[in-house]
């Protein structure tokens, strides 16, 4: 498989941050081929097009580059689930569908990216990319809280629930990249709204009852 970037080949002249862009693609192109753990830093720099020391220059490790995919990876899907999530226009329900969607479509565009994100929790071992995780994980906790109130309920359990609207959903995305639904005919966008739908009414009953 052939890779292309606008950064590959180029073997010298880089400026402060492009070698530093390229090896993070590079990472992403590496992930995406052969999973989290199957590439090394050298060949992350073989791949842009320089030596296997330049990497040390940006990267003490392999960690940190996985840590710096991590964050920009959060970043880009905090980013597209707050786009989706549109300041909860037309009403909190739809948007909160929305999510759903917007989740769904990210880890099967990004399936490498994503597995990387979510499949080692020291990759968000630094600062920065704890904190774009955060970000993520505060939109669907700010979603949910919303939706309570649409509801006529108590947004004092919007953690836990959003919680498990991420387990959730993060369990329908793996076993759709993994292919288990198209193998039973199933559909998983129709699965992640009908069964978020499920924990959400769960949540509200629990909540009016108190």
């Amino acid at each position: 498989m052939k890779h292309h970037h606008p950064f590959f080949g180029e073997r010298r002249g880089y400026h402060h941050g492009r070698l530093k862009d390229a090896l993070v693609e590079a990472a992403r192109s590496l992930v995406a081929e052969r999973g989290p753990a199957g590439f090394t830093l050298s060949e992350a720099a073989k791949m842009v097009g320089v030596t296997a020391a330049a990497p040390y220059r940006h990267f003490a490790d392999r960690n940190e580059l996985m840590s710096e995919l991590a964050r920009r990876g959060f970043e880009a899907f905090a980013q597209r689930l707050e786009t989706a999530w549109d300041n909860g226009r037309p009403d909190a329900v739809s948007a909160f569908r929305r999510m759903g969607v917007a989740y769904l479509a990210f880890a099967k565009e990004e399936p490498g990216l994503y597995s990387a994100m979510f499949g080692n929790v020291q990759a968000l071992n630094t600062p920065t990319s704890g904190a774009a995780a955060d970000r993520a994980l505060a939109m669907i906790h700010h979603a949910c809280a919303s939706v309570l109130r649409q509801y006529g309920a108590p947004d004092a359990g919007a953690r836990d629930l959003a919680l498990q609207v991420w387990a959730f959903s993060h369990g329908v995305a793996q076993l759709a990249l993994s292919g288990h639904f198209a193998g039973h005919g199933a559909d998983a966008g129709d699965i992640m709204a009908s069964g978020a739908a499920n924990i959400v009414e769960m949540a509200v009953r629990r909540a009016v009852a108190r």
